[in-house]
């Protein structure tokens, strides 16, 4: 009886052991609009989320859900993982913006990281990539390898993100070839291969040789592989699998470092809600590895604009610029301010394409 006793006593005590332990341990979440297996967005913030737990190991616990819709749905996920005590929350999609404001405020304790947002609170961050300045590059070089001058673009939804997006690719393909012409298909979907593949085809049909996407999926690089001299880009990964047929280059989001620097914040008790927007020189915008189809004068010129924006010796929005109803936006040498940037809600002169409501 008194072994007995003894042996349910150690038990106990190490039952007691093992919890201490396993509340001592960081608990990060991770909330993701899309699957981790879309060779895209969710691909590179799940990568991110690995290097993480590289990088501390032990010291902390990292949960996911793939998969989540905008709207309420985080809210209810990220609500999940707060009960269940997660001490920091990455969410990693424009549209978790307003539910993670209001989980943020039930859970005072709890620090949330929001992607590409600009909504804060005193538990809440914001951070973004620069996207718009790998724009610039894949503008230029789709302006001069283009045979058709025709640019097609698979844009997700009307957001600033998005909209500088275009006008970056779309400035410096002009700048490139000036008889350029960019068509656009609005998808409504951040992940959708079916839809993302018909908006390939249908610009495909409409002569674009060359795709751009601000969509997570590689179907559209399937969709160019499919009908044959398109080339496109690799779209917040690097998308290498197509290598060997269309895809020449990529943007690459690279959000390991930032994510890594802001669970050390919360461990050592240093984290205060901060606003982030780096890009290529502070590297969270990387560019992929360019292929032998873009002519070796073009990768000088396209790697001598990355050097230029990586140390702010060139902004890829400087003027003259125009906005699409010709009203002078930029004037010679003027460029944009951040603020401008952030709220971009119009097209430049020569975009032909409507921004839906």
């Amino acid at each position: 009886m008194k072994l007995r006793s003894l042996l349910a006593g150690a038990a106990f005590a190490l039952g007691l052991t093992a919890s201490a332990a396993f509340a001592d341990k960081t608990k990060v979440g991770f909330v993701y609009v899309g699957p981790v297996g879309d060779g895209g967005w969710t691909y590179e913030h799940e990568q991110a989320r690995k290097k993480v737990v590289e990088e501390f190991g032990d010291q902390i616990e990292t949960v996911f859900v793939e998969s989540v819709p905008d709207g309420p749905d985080s809210a209810r996920v990220m609500t999940q993982m707060a009960l269940e005590g997660a001490d920091l929350i990455f969410a990693t999609s424009f549209g978790y913006m307003d539910p993670a404001i209001e989980v943020a405020s039930k859970f005072p304790d709890l620090k949330i990281e929001h992607a590409t947002g600009y909504k804060t609170a005193p538990n809440v961050s914001v951070y973004s990539a620069r996207f718009y300045e790998g724009r610039a590059i894949q503008g230029h070089i789709a302006g001069k390898m283009t045979k058709s001058n025709v640019i097609g673009y698979i844009a997700s939804f009307p957001i600033p993100e998005v909209i500088r997006g275009i006008n970056s690719a779309y400035i410096h393909a002009k700048k490139a070839n000036p008889d350029v012409e960019f068509k656009v298909v609005w998808v409504s979907t951040w992940f959708n291969p079916a839809k993302e593949a018909d908006a390939a085809k249908a610009l495909i049909e409409q002569g674009a040789d060359v795709i751009l996407q601000h969509t997570d999926s590689t179907a559209p690089m399937a969709a160019a592989e499919s009908a044959g001299n398109v080339i496109g880009f690799g779209q917040a990964s690097d998308m290498a699998e197509y290598k060997d047929g269309p895809r020449v280059s990529s943007i690459i989001d690279n959000w390991a470092p930032y994510y890594i620097s802001r669970v050390r914040a919360v461990i050592d008790g240093t984290w205060e809600p901060v606003n982030t927007w780096d890009g290529i020189g502070a590297g969270m915008v990387e560019i992929g590895e360019m292929t032998d189809k873009i002519p070796a004068a073009v990768q000088a010129e396209a790697l001598a604009m990355k050097e230029q924006i990586a140390t702010g010796t060139y902004h890829p929005f400087t003027g003259p610029l125009n906005k699409q109803d010709g009203s002078v936006w930029l004037a010679e040498g003027e460029t944009s301010d951040d603020g401008t940037l952030a709220g971009m809600d119009f097209f430049v002169e020569g975009v032909d394409a409507l921004i839906p409501n």
